[in-house]
């Protein structure tokens, strides 16, 4: 199995976690997405991961960016 940890800008609290995770989980591949707020970082993991551009959308549908 995969993983990768993305950085998410913007998350300030449960919901924003929950929204990010909600939008990721629905992508083609992931098994588990971990959110941790005070960070900004995102851990998911998955076979096979989806590429850059699917999961940029997947956070910017929730709502936030993408770091970088």
């Amino acid at each position: 199995m995969e993983t990768r940890t993305l950085e998410v800008t913007g998350m300030t609290c449960d919901h924003c976690a929950s929204a990010v995770r909600s939008e990721i989980s629905k992508l083609t591949g992931i098994a588990t997405v971990e959110v941790d707020v005070p960070t900004g970082a995102v851990l998911i993991a998955g076979e096979p991961l989806p590429d850059d551009d699917a999961l940029r959308a997947a956070v910017e549908e929730a709502g936030y960016n993408l770091a970088g």
